[in-house]
Order: structure tokens, then sequence, then C-alpha cells
């Protein structure tokens, strides 16, 4: 029985706009809500349950699994909430009493068109644009075409008969200069149809064009000395430059269309489907396919489409999709694969809905299967490397030195891709005298691989040595001593810039700083860096304690190992009782010991 984790469900959920839907055990759509940010407004249901009111609480404790769509913007959340709830009529969403849904802006099929707001959408010819998340949002929008444009506002049947006829008189409108009287002749039908140009222009969000279209219009005046004119042009380009309410939403004109996208991997591929009717979505679902046999994303998506579409009762009969697929059209079907436009930012959403689902799908299978995630990472190690096998053993070199004392050299070993301390080794130089860091690391790669070889071990498959092309001159020397160099992949890394070099290439090798075959690289050279440092101060401050403690009168080197062994270090000593020393010297010894740090306080 699965156990719903919200804490784990919050992690997959990403700080977006969009919609949330919830489902109980028997997998109901129990709730649909719109977020500006999903994760944070679905984290907030799971907060102290005193802090939640009857209704909520129960909810939550009926919730069983979360589903999520991203969207562009927070007004496309509303509307895409809308229309779902609409459509599923969740338990616990509360529907419009009045069936009423967001608002349009209308341009009326008729003469000399009017151009005002409703929630009913008519099929007879008009131009509808929206629709808008709230009425405010909406009149922003039509407050400014009415006080850029001057349009008629009445319900006159303004025929070309009727105003020959001269059956209309102006009225107030036209006296305050909201209206030109189309009724009486005094405005031209190119003159208004001018004007519901720059409006359609406004609402499909094209205003650029207009603006555009305005200073053109203004340098004309400005030429012909109509200042006046040239003023009012301007305070309308000024209105239009502050305006920001844009709509975003998809276009009333892109009718039953059903849209679909894919992303894949090696074993599975993950289909969007988006359905719109009348400009709004109302149906988001991903599906997961496995991968059969190796099927390219086109034989995919033409497997999914009629799939998909049986399962939704879609009758569309134009289906947007990213790439040619290999299906016939018909009189019932046809295939768009849009360049730019409404269309196109459908389509971009759809995308952007099945990438996110294979990113967090992936992630979670990764989880599950940590075995699936070292596998990825080290065939791309095997790709980005250029090896013929992959690195599942890995060592890597570093050494440790202060001009020249105590030349230490550390190993460090990576097994599938993790660090594997039991292996981990380190080397005090005997044969390299001074700063010489090319011979250290000469010495430390011919003892690790002799003793390997004697003991009959497997040698790692790729060996990284912490520098640059000296090093990995100095290693490859050691190898070829050997008799292995051929065996394994060496490559050198360099700290400044983090480059790749291997032996007999002149040029390094960059990998993207993002990838993880150079993370991996990075976390091997600076754990080796670690180790090594780590080991490098031990064996200075041992050494520095030994010698220390030989100075004193009758004391040898085997009392100051047992000292050693005991304390660990000088401080320890300096501040023992008698009783503590009586364990490992005797009284004359001790007698010296004290004489010997009264005498060094003395002196500082």
């Amino acid at each position: 029985m699965n156990v719903f984790d919200y804490r784990e469900e919050l992690k997959k959920i990403p700080h977006r706009p969009g919609v949330y839907q919830y489902f109980d055990k028997s997998d109901t759509l129990i709730y649909i809500g719109k977020a500006k940010d999903l994760r944070n407004r679905v984290g907030s249901y799971f907060v102290n349950e005193n802090q939640l009111n009857g209704k909520t609480r129960v909810l939550v404790q009926k919730i069983n699994r979360i589903s999520f769509t991203i969207v562009d913007t927070e007004i496309d959340a509303w509307l895409l909430e809308n229309s779902l709830i609409k459509k599923h009529k969740p338990k616990y969403n509360v529907l419009l009493k009045d069936d009423k849904t967001y608002p349009w802006i209308v341009i009326k099929n008729e003469p000399f068109p009017r151009v005002f707001w409703t929630r009913q959408y008519i099929k007879d010819g008009s131009r509808y644009y929206g629709p808008y998340p709230s009425v405010g949002m909406m009149h922003i929008v039509l407050d400014l075409i009415r006080e850029l444009f001057p349009l008629r506002t009445c319900n006159l049947a303004l025929t070309a008969e009727n105003i020959r006829k001269g059956k209309f008189k102006i009225c107030l409108e036209y006296q305050i200069g909201n209206c030109k009287g189309p009724c009486e002749g005094y405005q031209s039908m190119e003159d208004y149809d001018q004007n519901l140009s720059d409006i359609k222009d406004i609402l499909n969000g094209k205003i650029s064009v207009v603006t555009n279209r305005l200073k053109e219009s203004i340098a004309t005046a400005a030429a012909a000395l109509d200042f006046e004119r040239a003023q009012l042009l301007k305070a309308k380009l000024d209105k239009l430059d502050n305006y920001q309410s844009k709509s975003t939403v998809v276009n009333s004109s892109i009718t039953n269309v059903d849209v679909f996208s894919i992303a894949s991997d090696d074993g599975y591929a993950f289909v969007n489907y988006l359905k719109v009717m009348n400009g709004v979505i109302i149906q988001t679902q991903t599906l997961e396919m496995k991968r059969r046999l190796d099927e390219t994303e086109q034989e995919l998506l033409s497997l999914a489409i009629p799939e998909i579409r049986e399962r939704f009762k879609s009758l569309s009969r134009e289906i947007i999709v990213p790439f040619e697929l290999d299906i016939e059209e018909n009189e019932r079907i046809r295939f768009t694969i849009p360049k730019l436009g409404e269309k196109k930012k459908l389509l971009e959403l759809s995308q952007k809905n099945v990438a996110f689902f294979r990113k967090e799908r992936l992630l979670q299978y990764e989880k599950l299967n940590p075995d699936i995630r070292t596998e990825r990472i080290l065939k791309q190690m095997q790709k980005d490397l250029r090896m013929n096998v992959l690195p599942q053993h890995i060592e890597c070199f570093d050494n440790s030195n202060i001009q020249g004392n105590y030349p230490v050299s550390a190993i460090v070993v990576f097994k599938d891709a993790k660090p594997s301390k039991k292996d981990y080794r380190h080397f005090n130089v005997k044969t390299v005298e001074g700063p010489n860091d090319f011979a250290t690391m000469e010495e430390a790669v011919f003892r690790r691989y002799r003793r390997l070889l004697d003991e009959d071990q497997s040698l790692p498959q790729l060996i990284i040595i912490d520098g640059g092309k000296g090093q990995l001159g100095a290693a490859l020397k050691s190898l070829r001593l050997l008799g292995i160099e051929r065996q394994v992949t060496v490559i050198g890394i360099a700290k400044r810039l983090e480059e790749l070099f291997y032996p007999g290439d002149q040029y390094p090798l960059y990998l993207d700083k993002k990838s993880e075959t150079l993370k991996v690289i990075q976390h091997l050279r600076d754990e080796a860096h670690r180790f090594g440092i780590t080991f490098h101060r031990n064996q200075r401050s041992r050494k520095t304690f030994v010698s220390e403690l030989e100075n004193i009168p009758g004391i040898g080197k085997t009392t100051v190992e047992r000292v050693l062994t005991e304390f660990k270090s000088v401080k320890k000593v300096r501040e023992a009782s008698d009783e503590d020393l009586k364990k490992v010297l005797n009284l004359k010894q001790i007698k010296a010991l004290r004489a010997y740090f009264s005498e060094r306080n003395l002196s500082s």
C-alpha cells in the first residue's frame, strides 16, 4: 500500500505559475487550484492543522496524489483553472452558480463595429479577444482603447442606406469627443476601419506596430506644421508606452485544436497533450511510453496520437505537432507545424510541460534505482573522456609539501563514481630530495601500481593526475616502466581553467562547466587534495613533536615513541600530571621534561 508523502511530492513541484490537481485514493479528481508559485501554494496546505479550516482539513486528509501543469504566466494559470473546473467539476471546488466565465472583448460583426466586453461567446462572425482573468484587467484594456480611439457605443443599425436617409442624429458622445458621428456620416468607414486595425493589433499584443504607426503620423503632422495634431498623437503614444497589461492567453480564433509534444531518453518517452476549445485549454495530460525497441520520436508520437485522441474522445480536425509525422492527412484531420504566432506559443507551452515531466520522472527513477543514475554517469564519462570502457574504478593522485619538507603523496579511489574511502592510500616519499613535484609523482605512481601488480589486483580504468603536463608526463613515465601505459586511461587536470590533458595531445580538453563528468573529476581532485593535506599536516606535526622531545636529555627515540603513543601531542605532554607521566617515564626523565619546558617558558 502506497503511503502519501507530501514532502516528497513537494520536491517534484517547481516554483512556477500553474494549476495543481488533487486526487483521492480512488484516483478521483477532488480539487483544482491555481498558483503564481506552485510549490509554495501546494505546500501551504500541509501546515499546522490548527491553521486550516474544517473543509480544508478534510480535503488534505483525502489527498493521495498531486498532479500539476506549468504555464507561462499567472494569467494563464487563472484561465486554465477556470476551464478545468468547468469541465471536471471537482467535489471541493466552488463552482460559479450562474455559470459565468471570464470576460471577452468583442469587435462586433456589423457596420461601424462596436467594441465592448461580454461573457457570452456567440459564433456570429464577430472577433473575440481574451478571455481575461478578471473584469478589472479587461477594463484596463478596454479603457485604453476608448481613450485612444473615438468609437461609437450606440446599438443603431448604421447601414449605408440608413445613414444616407438621415435616420439618426448625433448624441452627447459626439459633443464630448468620444465619437466622430458616423451616424450622420461625419466619419467615413475607411477612417473607422483604420482605428479598428490599430485596436486589433493592441488586442493581439502587437503594441509596437501601433506605436510605429503613431510615430510616422507624428512626423508627418510635424512636417506639415500641424502641431496640434502632432501633440494629440504624442499623447496617444505616451499612453501606449505606459501600457503593460498585454493579454498572453490563446486567441479565440484557435478553435478545437489538439497539441502534442514529446520528450524521450533511452528507455522511455513522454507525450504531452493539450486540448484547446474556443481559445481555452480545457484538457492537459502527460503520458508515459516505454520503449520496446529503438523507435524514433516520430514513430512514438505517431503511435501515441491516435491512442490519446481515442482515450479523450477528441474529434479535432487540426493537430499541432513539433515535426512531420508519417500519418496521411485527410478531410477529417490535418497536421500543423507552427513557426510563429499563437499556435507556436501553444506548442512551446506543451513542450515546457513535457520537458519538466520527463526531468522529474527520471529523477524519481534514479532515486528509486540508484544503479540507473550510476550507469548513466559512467556512460557519460566514457563518452566525454573518449574511453573504450566504463570508468568504474578511478584513482586520483595529489602531492603535498612545504618548500620540499615532509613531502607526501595521496591517492583516492572512486568506484562507480563514488568515493571508496577504505581504498584511500598515502605515501611518505622516500627517494626524492628537495621540492621536486614531478619526481614525487613519479615515485608515488610507480609504488602504487607496482604493488597492485605484485598482489595481482585489478588496475583502474582511469587515472587522474592533479597537475598539468609535467605531472602527467612523470606519471606516464612510471606507467611505461611497469608496462601498463596502454592498459589504462590517464589524464591530468590543471587547477586554473579545469583543463584536461591527455598524453601526447598538444591542446587540452575543456568540458562543460555543468557537466556531470567534470563534477566527478573535480570531486576526485578535491578529495585527493583534502586527504593529502590532512596526512601532510599529521606527518609534519608528528615529526616536529618527535624532534622536540628528542632534545630533552635522557629521552631517546624509544621513549619518545612511547610518549607519542600515550599523549599524541606536545601540549598534552606539557599539561600531563606526574602520575600520568609515570606510565611511560621514570622520575629522572619526568624531572628533565619539566626542566625543559620550564626553560622554554622563560626563554619565550
